[in-house]
């Protein structure tokens, strides 16, 4: 006996027929139709237990489909397939209240498990939102690799809640970007964005920064001040770069997190919050803790929902879609139009970028601005690029000769910090893990996530590469080689 009858719409006859050839072999019982004219039939008849299909069908748009199912039919599971990738197909598909949105091309056996957890009833019933009308152009995040749709399927979950959101993604991934995202398709998008940078603030100011103070609170206090939850009250604050948080600072944003409450500096008197909290860091905060820099129930507090964001050399396929929306930026602001040749993208691609997108991007309006040509060619593309390579043989005398002078500098700041007193046991594991943990991302980055090839390059065992990446919890990402 079928487990249920899934309705399949899609007007590409192979998608349909390798969805019913899965659905079927998984024990379900699929019915295929390429326009949406049907599917809204069967729908309408009371068949199907979960829809599958497409956006773009030859007569109607699926996102103006999905309403009359839903109102028809509001607990019909309906699960969005796409080839446009982006993050407002993502973002469109919870709104319309889509059971889960599945970029182009999708993993079958992935397809087969969204299905089960569909008709089991887990998962989330999107409460709908109504994003900004916003051109794809205009969207904050540019990509359709694999990378960029795993980062797109959570914001579209992450918009339909209020979890408390840890970013963690180095300098230049675009961490603020996706903070906005969240506030600016969420439930709080009517309320105030404020952002704050931890690591811009000097340390005796932080807590007045966040939570304000009363007149006369210090030197130089004249009058009350409101702090950044006050004026995030009923929106999102975005707290950057956590990891830079003096400690008795977390001890008073925990307080915050635990009772929903805070005072002033200088005040008595409870304060009533209601913001949701978006964090940030480029640091390894496990390692922050094991230092004892960080706190641990604090990380656990702000750790609900973690979500990280790819480098630039994690996700090169993508930097062709994105050089081309800078240049279109650059033309509307009066730059020219300019078009780019494949070899200069491919060119492109082999750069570490060790500033990810935010490098890229002013790299592209640079060269953008100091060329007249309307064509970038690879040979103007390689000229830049020396440019910004380190030069050879002109290290200053103050930088490091090595990763043991960088090590033994490092160290002698550390003990530094702590005074008169000792930091806290375990200090020859912490720097052994420390070390560790970049030399294997880097290996793995650099061999485009095979493990094979990273572990001869390492000089390691196969099987002691992957112990060691599963103990340092480092996330591997397989991009082909070029």
């Amino acid at each position: 006996m079928a487990r249920g009858t899934i309705l399949i719409a899609d007007d590409d006859s192979a998608i349909r027929t390798v969805l019913n050839q899965a659905l079927a072999r998984a024990g379900y019982a699929p019915r295929a139709t390429g326009n949406a004219a049907t599917l809204w039939r069967w729908v309408s008849q009371g068949e199907g237990d979960v829809v599958i299909t497409d956006v773009v069908m030859p007569d109607e748009n699926a996102f103006d489909l999905i309403p009359r199912i839903k109102k028809v039919r509001p607990d019909l599971p309906i699960i969005v397939m796409s080839a446009q990738n982006t993050l407002m197909t993502a973002l469109t598909a919870a709104e319309k209240g889509a059971y889960e949105y599945l970029p182009k091309p999708f993993d079958l056996s992935e397809v087969v498990a969204v299905v089960s957890r569909a008709l089991a009833g887990q998962g989330r019933r999107p409460r709908p939102v109504s994003p900004s009308d916003m051109e794809s152009e205009e969207l904050p995040l540019i990509g359709r690799s694999t990378a960029m749709q795993d980062i797109y399927r959570a914001l579209a979950r992450l918009t339909q809640t209020d979890l408390t959101v840890m970013i963690q993604g180095e300098s230049g991934t675009g961490k603020e970007l996706v903070a906005r995202v969240l506030h600016d398709f969420g439930k709080r998008r009517q309320g105030p964005f404020v952002a704050i940078n931890m690591a811009a603030i000097p340390r005796e100011l932080i807590e007045s920064e966040l939570f304000g103070h009363e007149k006369g609170a210090f030197t130089g206090a004249q009058t009350r001040t409101p702090g950044r939850f006050e004026q995030a009250e009923g929106g999102t604050l975005f707290l950057d770069e956590i990891g830079d948080m003096p400690l008795e600072a977390q001890t008073r944003l925990l307080r915050v997190l635990q009772q929903g409450e805070y005072t002033t500096v200088g005040g008595r008197t409870p304060i009533k919050t209601n913001v949701r909290i978006i964090a940030a860091t480029h640091r390894d905060l496990r390692n922050q803790i094991l230092q004892g820099l960080f706190r641990e129930d604090l990380y656990y507090r702000l750790n609900v929902v973690p979500l990280r964001l790819p480098p630039l050399r994690e996700r090169t396929e993508d930097i062709g879609d994105l050089v081309r929306h800078f240049l279109r930026q650059a033309a509307r602001e009066g730059l020219g139009q300019k078009s780019i040749e494949t070899a200069a993208i491919d060119r492109l691609k082999t750069h570490p970028w060790p500033g990810n997108v935010r490098e890229l991007e002013n790299f592209v309006r640079r060269v953008g601005a100091l060329y007249t040509q309307d064509t970038l060619t690879q040979q103007i593309i390689e000229q830049e690029l020396i440019e910004v390579l380190p030069k050879r043989g002109t290290q200053s005398e103050t930088e490091p000769k090595d990763i043991s002078e960088l090590i033994e500098r490092h160290l002698a700041q550390y003990f530094a910090g702590f005074g008169k007193e000792l930091p806290p046991p375990g200090l020859y594991d912490r720097v052994i893990r420390q070390v560790e943990h970049p030399l294997l991302s880097a290996a793995l980055a650099a061999t485009r996530g095979n493990q094979i090839r990273a572990a001869e390059l390492l000089g390691l065992n196969r099987n002691t590469l992957r112990s060691r990446i599963k103990a340092l919890d480092i996330r591997v990402f397989r991009t082909p080689m070029s």
